[in-house]
């Protein structure tokens, strides 16, 4: 499997000329859906849903397909019938042949005055996990964590209490639009440290074989 990095909160994940891609947001590239053939959003929040970035994904290929939960569907279904599959927590399904398992229901906490909205984590050939905007902990061994390192609902030492929790083989930043690199040496020696697992970082644009 082959895992690039775009920019923010966006992967892609490729194998057997086959491609499927998560979080197309407002951070991410113009053409970050482009090409695939499965596009999984995590929650509504812009920096993880885009409608243009999905539209441009699904006129590229008439045969793409999205899987979101309830609260994202409902802005789009309507833009592409027949295209849009609505999951929750305990879902499991195929998307351009790779296996995917639906874990959590909660964005995180951002502040207690601000409602929660729902999230969905995705596990993907149960080895790759893209969590969202939430710390949630999959019911069975991960090997690649996409770790969300810089957000308003988080902090480090929540971060590296994740990776712990998790105990994936490595963990690949992610949600990184906000943090500088004047930060991340700080974040990249925190993290490798405590953390507990082989920590790493992709620029946008870069790939990595998993």
């Amino acid at each position: 499997m082959k895992l690039t990095k775009k920019t923010h909160a966006c992967v892609r994940l490729e194998r057997d000329g086959r491609s499927l891609v998560i979080d197309p947001g407002t951070f991410s590239e113009e053409d970050a859906a482009v090409g695939a053939e499965a596009i999984l959003v995590t929650h509504e929040h812009i920096d993880h849903f885009n409608e243009d970035r999905l539209r441009a994904g699904m006129e590229a290929n008439p045969a793409a397909e999205i899987w979101t939960l309830r609260s994202v569907a409902e802005k789009i279904s309507a833009a592409f019938p027949g295209r849009v599959h609505t999951v929750g927590h305990g879902d499991t399904f195929s998307a351009a042949g790779f296996d995917v398992q639906v874990h959590g229901e909660l964005h995180a906490v951002i502040h207690p005055d601000i409602p929660r909205i729902t999230n969905v984590g995705y596990l993907v050939d149960g080895s790759v996990f893209h969590p969202g905007d939430a710390l949630t902990v999959p019911e069975q061994p991960v090997d690649t964590l996409m770790l969300p390192v810089m957000a308003p609902w988080n902090k480090i030492s929540e971060v590296i209490d994740y990776v712990r929790e998790v105990k994936p083989l490595r963990a690949y930043d992610i949600h990184d639009a906000l943090l500088t690199d004047l930060a991340r040496p700080i974040y990249d020696s925190q993290i490798g440290a405590l953390g507990g697992a082989e920590h790493l970082r992709l620029t946008p644009g870069e790939s990595a074989d998993l």
